[in-house]
């Protein structure tokens, strides 16, 4: 079976203060990461202090590939089928994500992908990811 990816309307994300420089960098094609000023530690969700050790973060570039830990690919919650996946980075944190761009059929667990960002509604952008 083959189901090819097709874009569908993303809502705005929820921007605040923790995470307006995560999609402004976005919106610009950069993906974005916290790292621990202490422990040197990344990690994602962005936030201001380390999940580990508590000390301050600052924003570092990722290098936007990684491999999929996980994917489902969900064909009823509406019109349009999408993969919904964790993708674990190189620089080893783990985000939840969508694959797009290809066939959905064909993604497996081990599989190389690379960032790219899909525009959402309001003028914003989304990172998400398709195979390397």
């Amino acid at each position: 079976m083959t189901t090819l990816h097709q874009d569908r309307p993303l809502a705005p994300p929820v921007i605040d203060a923790e995470t307006g420089p995560y999609f402004a960098a976005a919106k610009q094609g950069i993906l974005k990461l916290r790292r621990c000023t202490a422990c040197r530690k990344p990690h994602f969700y962005p936030r201001s202090l380390c999940p580990f050790c508590f000390a301050d973060t600052e924003w570092v570039d990722a290098s936007g590939l990684g491999e999929i830990y996980s994917v489902s690919v969900t064909r009823r919650a509406g019109p349009i089928p999408y993969a919904i996946a964790y993708v674990r980075l190189d620089e080893g944190v783990t985000m939840l994500t969508n694959i797009v761009d290809c066939d959905l059929d064909a993604l497996r667990i081990g599989q190389r992908v690379k960032v790219c960002f899909k525009p959402t509604e309001g003028d914003g952008a989304m990172p998400m990811f398709t195979p390397a």
